[in-house]
């Protein structure tokens, strides 16, 4: 039975900084594509960043670049996002992924869509107070 469980969120000031972790069990963790999503209140759930099976190519969307880092170790069956400099539009529920590929065939370098995993964790709650 495959689980997936996020931890790492929490209650941070605009500018601070947090670690969200995500450990994967019952699937071999090496070859599924992973990635990060948030979802705010009453908004969809959008792709935050993903990353390729070897972690060696990822996927930012364009209100993280620069400030989000996404990484993997897949001794540990982990994946990190590092956040940093964050906003109070950061503020959402962080969700957890796995996909063993994509239905095109190749790891999409613009975009994570969420249609595209097939298992979810149950999510980490990070606020960002301004």
């Amino acid at each position: 039975q495959v689980q997936v469980v996020e931890s790492g969120g929490g209650l941070v000031q605009a500018g601070g900084s947090l670690t969200l972790s995500c450990t994967a069990s019952g699937l071999t963790f090496e070859e599924y594509i992973m990635g990060w999503f948030r979802q705010a209140p009453g908004k969809e759930r959008e792709g935050v960043s993903c990353i390729t099976w070897s972690g060696g190519t990822t996927t930012y969307t364009d209100s993280v670049k620069g400030r989000f880092t996404i990484s993997r170790d897949n001794a540990k069956n982990t994946l990190y996002l590092q956040m940093n400099n964050l906003k109070p539009e950061d503020t959402a529920m962080y969700y957890c992924a796995a996909s063993p590929s994509y239905s095109g065939g190749y790891f999409y370098t613009d975009r994570c869509p969420p249609y595209e995993y097939n298992y979810w964790g149950q999510g980490t709650q990070v606020t960002v107070s301004s």
